[in-house]
């Protein structure tokens, strides 16, 4: 092939971004289209990490430097599988690599769980992350709130739930955010954790995060602080595991101060049983569970109810199905073979690829999708030989391809331009940035070259 490779990667977040990135390095001359359906790139950095991390909002700065390679063109507010579908990428594209995410909440099939004021942990993170298809309020009318899980999601919830609005006023939270938590009527968040403090699934960092918030005590209940062989094996052999454990054995000590305006307790050893409620949340009961020495636990047939007007169920996100391509329900992913996509036969689909956690479930911090995209591209470059060549590969034909339907899609110019009305925006309140959040306000901005 004497032309650059064509690519499309679906998906603009950090998992596409990372793929790109790896084969702008490669010894192939590669020409890479980022394809994603909100207007702005960045997927879960812009929409699914909490807005006090800067230290992962850091992130995007690495990032915007992939994204400013010559070889890289960002394509934004295009719906693959509407506007555009895996016959045209066949068409105009020598590999197609779907790097879309996970973007849905796993069930939690207790009784119960569907009743108002019932929410999926995703739910909660668009809206206050300013998703464009989120809703634009949000209700805090509960004093007691309860967030079911054990892993970054849960701590996120939690932590934002117990916040102040005023302590977000520094980040980029749109204002019908801050609005919504300024009016929030919680003063307990109960987090709910099946498992014991060893076998916890969040990091040290996020977890000494919620001991820095203004104005809320982190309570530990002592019932359930129990560890057991597995759990001293873990702490012995696995550093984060010994810091997250020392983490909450000092709190669990320290004595209650019962003077600041919220409490966020954690409770371990507490499996959601049921939502209990008639016309809306009224109470979740759980089941007390016991550590069974192998890291593993079992139920005791004791019960607790607590009181709680809204629950948030933070049990795992799920991916989407892709058109065009299998998809494994159960597991939540596209099967593949080392990135190469299977068919219905088992056997690869020419020239399909898949990276991030569409391809391995959602598991694993940011950081970890960049040896996942490794292996995805390796296998992609290997298989270059192979790959059908485009009937139309000149990169411009994709662009008249959607100008003819009527797709008005953004750019990296455009970006660019909305980055910048972003930044007046928290320059104008004395903030860094306020997020534009509705769909066609961000495609305007991005397309108004004034």
């Amino acid at each position: 092939m004497t032309r650059p490779l064509r690519v499309a990667i679906v998906g603009a977040g950090p998992a596409g971004v990372y793929a790109a990135d790896i084969l702008t390095k490669s010894d192939v001359a590669v020409d890479i289209d980022l394809l994603d359906r909100m207007p702005a790139p960045y997927g879960l950095i812009r929409y699914g990490v909490a807005p006090d991390h800067p230290r992962i909002k850091g992130i995007v700065s690495a990032l915007h430097r992939v994204m400013q390679k010559p070889e890289i063109r960002f394509l934004g507010h295009i719906e693959y599988g509407v506007d555009i579908k895996l016959d045209d990428l066949h068409r105009h594209y020598d590999a197609v690599l779907f790097a879309t995410g996970a973007d849905k909440d796993r069930v939690l099939e207790i009784p119960g769980a569907d009743l108002p004021h019932s929410y999926g942990a995703a739910e909660f993170v668009y809206w206050y992350d300013g998703y464009p298809e989120a809703p634009r309020d949000w209700t805090l009318d509960g004093e007691q709130v309860a967030v079911i899980g054990a892993g970054n999601v849960a701590l996120d919830v939690a932590r934002v739930l117990a916040k102040q609005a005023d302590d977000l006023l520094s980040t980029e939270i749109p204002d019908n955010v801050y609005r919504g938590l300024k009016d929030s009527r919680v003063t307990d968040v109960h987090l709910f954790a099946r498992r014991g403090p060893a076998q916890a699934k969040f990091t040290p960092l996020e977890l000494r995060e919620l001991d820095h918030q203004p104005g809320v005590e982190i309570i530990v209940h002592p019932e359930g602080f129990e560890l057991d062989e597995a759990s001293e094996e873990s702490i012995r052999t696995n550093n984060q595991v010994k810091s997250i454990v020392k983490t909450l054995q000092d709190w669990a000590l320290r004595d209650p101060k019962h003077d600041t305006p919220r409490r966020l307790h954690l409770h371990f050893l507490r499996a959601p049983a049921e939502v209990q409620g008639t016309e809306r949340v009224e109470g979740v009961r759980v089941e007390v569970m016991e550590l069974d020495g192998t890291g593993g636990v079992r139920g005791t047939g004791e019960f607790e109810t607590w009181p709680a007007q809204q629950v948030y169920r933070a049990v795992g996100y799920l991916s989407s199905p892709v058109a065009g391509i299998p998809f494994d329900h159960a597991s939540g992913t596209v099967p593949n073979d080392a990135g190469r996509v299977l068919g219905l036969d088992g056997e690869p689909m020419a020239g399909v690829y898949t990276t991030g956690w569409i391809k391995r479930g959602p598991v694993g911090l940011i950081g970890h999708t960049k040896g996942d995209a490794l292996e995805t591209v390796n296998n992609l470059l290997a298989d270059r030989e192979a790959l059908a060549a485009a009937e139309e590969p000149e990169p411009d034909a994709v662009l008249r391809l959607l100008e003819e339907r009527q797709v008005e899609y953004t750019t990296w110019e455009g970006w660019g331009r909305l980055d910048a009305h972003e930044r007046a925006l928290g320059e104008s309140e004395g903030r860094e940035r306020v997020k534009v959040v509705p769909r066609e306000d961000m495609v305007r901005i991005s397309r108004d070259p004034s």
